[in-house]
């Protein structure tokens, strides 16, 4: 185990891989602490759709990858706005052993703020379903958004937004 340590350290030192960090606090122990694997090579999903063979934007949308491509792809956006400003992003992922998921979570001063990554044009308000689950964590739950194919922003409910990926 300390080996695998290390070299995933150095693999993130030179910027090969991303590990998204989750979040939780001492509130209860029924929560995923395990991080999640981003390879940065993938974070270019030109290259990765050219890697694994996928000639077209068709059969990349067609595939059972799509998804976990499109969430690579908002990834790796997020982290390049931060890194374009010399910042780095309080950012995390959040899962407890029940299934309850948020595909991002920005901390900025106290306050979270959860993003959801969808592949569908068409939003639901109940892709935000799962922000509810931070309360416990902090009384200061910020704006959240709902990143998807959708062509303008729109609300969702009365603190979260569909946004397109165009202006992420």
């Amino acid at each position: 185990m300390t080996t695998a340590k290390s070299w995933l350290s150095i693999l993130e030192a030179s910027f090969q891989v991303s590990l998204l960090r989750p979040f939780y606090r001492n509130v209860t122990k029924r929560l995923v602490k395990a991080p999640k694997l981003y390879f940065l090579d993938f974070l270019d999903t030109g290259l990765a759709s050219y890697l694994t063979e996928w000639s077209t934007p068709e059969t990349l949308a067609s595939g059972a990858m799509a998804g976990a491509m499109f969430e690579t792809f908002v990834h790796g956006e997020l982290l390049r706005s931060y890194w374009h400003r010399l910042r780095e992003p309080r950012l995390y992922y959040y899962r407890d052993k029940d299934g309850t998921e948020v595909d991002f979570l920005f901390e900025k001063d106290g306050t979270l703020y959860p993003v959801e990554v969808k592949l569908a044009a068409t939003p639901r308000r109940e892709w935000s379903k799962a922000f509810s689950a931070l309360r416990k964590f902090s009384e200061k739950t910020g704006a959240g958004a709902v990143v998807c194919l959708c062509r303008e922003r729109l609300p969702l409910t009365e603190d979260v937004s569909a946004v397109p990926i165009g202006l992420i």
